[in-house]
């Protein structure tokens, strides 16, 4: 992975690093030491330091990417090797050869990143290192009187993509037609691997980023916070309610809370027994080489502009509320605004990376235990990790279990997806605990 920003790209310089760092910092990359000043600035906001010595400063940051590297993508995209066609219906054998030609059309000759780029740079974006690890993060305040400080945490292929929409919700509810006793200050790191941020340090996982996470909010002058998590970001969350759970004024994830692991008994019971069966059966290959052999996996879509936008698509479709039509979810832009996202920042690799840290094709993984915090759950129906179990699997409702609410529509990206929703959720759940 890169560090934060590719030297293809420009970035207000803050924090001088040496020579040789940085040449260790961009090895990943490919990056030639042709293309770095004398001086050693290129503009990358975290600093090198050895063992024991003072943490950089916070510093702020817009992402710009050059005109050469936007050309570069215009070319690969315009001699894009395609495969023949898949036999049977469309998206049936993965991402439908048809519907990728007219999104890598429209991504070559219509879309333009410049007015997404100047969108992402709308929010405060920063970047700062704990214990040696770099990270980026957005930070807005919140317009209220007494803002409760909130960390939003995204999963794959999300990034901080997901979260963006409900920022400005979240911290200015007045503005949204809501009361300005709801207003937050949000967080919204990027998990290590993903985006802006760096290459996560050997074994970082969800249990050393909600570390990772506490340190930031304390560096941040918060003491106690609230967590979202969706995907990974609810196990990071969910490690944040065991491990620090003093630390919380309470946790909402998508979903619900567990369930009993039993033999079925209702004809209900079966058919989601079965379903989720063939949910693992059928869709998470992926996890395996994600799990097992990120590293092979990331040449070609590193590479490929077009392999890695058929990479992520067809988990957006698959995993959204839009019933097969990709585009009644999420528009053009906005897909190619994800995928561009891992394209310049060259992190898809990393980011895939996150799956092996975390047991997944293993076998190690191992899921955070309960947390004494308060703690809410939103259902959206379309997620397929989360479908509705059926309500006899459940027992009594834990004690610390004081928000759960069923919605409608959505899926799994709720952030993005139903953005009010969750919103409402968030501000509902968080409303009694203000006080405590």
């Amino acid at each position: 992975m890169t560090p934060p920003i590719d030297p293809r790209t420009t970035m207000v310089p803050h924090t001088t690093l040496d020579r040789r760092t940085l040449l260790k910092l961009m090895g990943t990359a490919g990056v030639s030491a042709a293309v770095l000043p004398a001086s050693g600035v290129l503009g990358i906001p975290l600093t090198a330091q050895a063992s024991g010595a003072r943490q950089s400063d916070i510093e702020s940051f817009e992402f710009h990417v050059s005109a050469e590297e936007l050309e570069d993508l215009g070319r690969r995209l315009a001699s894009a090797r395609w495969p023949g066609d898949s036999p049977g219906e469309p998206w049936s054998h993965g991402t439908d050869r048809a519907y990728l030609q007219e999104l890598v059309s429209y991504w070559r000759d219509q879309y333009d990143w410049r007015a997404h780029e100047a969108e992402l740079n709308s929010f405060n974006h920063f970047t700062t290192t704990i214990d040696g690890q770099p990270l980026h993060f957005v930070h807005h305040r919140g317009r209220g009187a007494n803002p409760m400080p909130l960390v939003m945490t995204h999963g794959w292929p999300g990034t901080i993509w997901e979260i963006l929409p409900s920022i400005r919700a979240l911290t200015d509810p007045a503005a949204a037609g809501g009361n300005a006793a709801d207003s937050f200050d949000v967080v919204a790191p990027a998990i290590p691997g993903f985006g802006f941020s760096g290459e996560p340090a050997e074994g970082t996982d969800a249990a050393r980023t909600a570390e990772l996470w506490v340190a930031l909010m304390e560096k941040l002058g918060y003491r106690k916070f609230g967590a979202y998590g969706s995907d990974w970001g609810a196990l990071i969350s969910g490690h944040l309610g065991e491990r620090f759970s003093d630390r919380l004024f309470g946790l909402i994830t998508p979903g619900t809370p567990s369930f009993e692991q039993r033999e079925p008994r209702t004809e209900e019971e079966r058919e989601f027994f079965e379903a989720g069966r063939l949910f693992r059966a059928e869709e998470t290959a992926y996890q395996q080489i994600q799990g097992t052999k990120p590293q092979t996996l990331a040449y070609g879509l590193t590479d490929s502009a077009v392999g890695l936008a058929g990479w992520l698509t067809e988990k957006l479709r698959k995993w959204s509320d839009c019933h097969g039509d990709l585009e009644s979810r999420f528009s053009k832009d906005q897909i190619l605004t994800l995928v561009s996202i891992y394209w310049h920042t060259r992190t898809i690799g990393t980011s895939m990376r996150y799956y092996h840290a975390n047991g997944l094709g293993s076998g190690r993984f191992a899921p955070p235990g309960p947390t004494q915090a308060p703690r809410g759950y939103a259902e959206f129906p379309a997620d397929p990790w989360r479908s509705f179990p059926p309500r006899t699997l459940f027992g009594e409702r834990p004690a610390n279990v004081t928000h759960w609410t069923v919605h409608d529509t959505g899926g799994h990206f709720p952030a993005i997806e139903e953005t009010d929703l969750l919103v409402e959720d968030i501000r509902t759940f968080f409303r009694p605990l203000r006080a405590v």
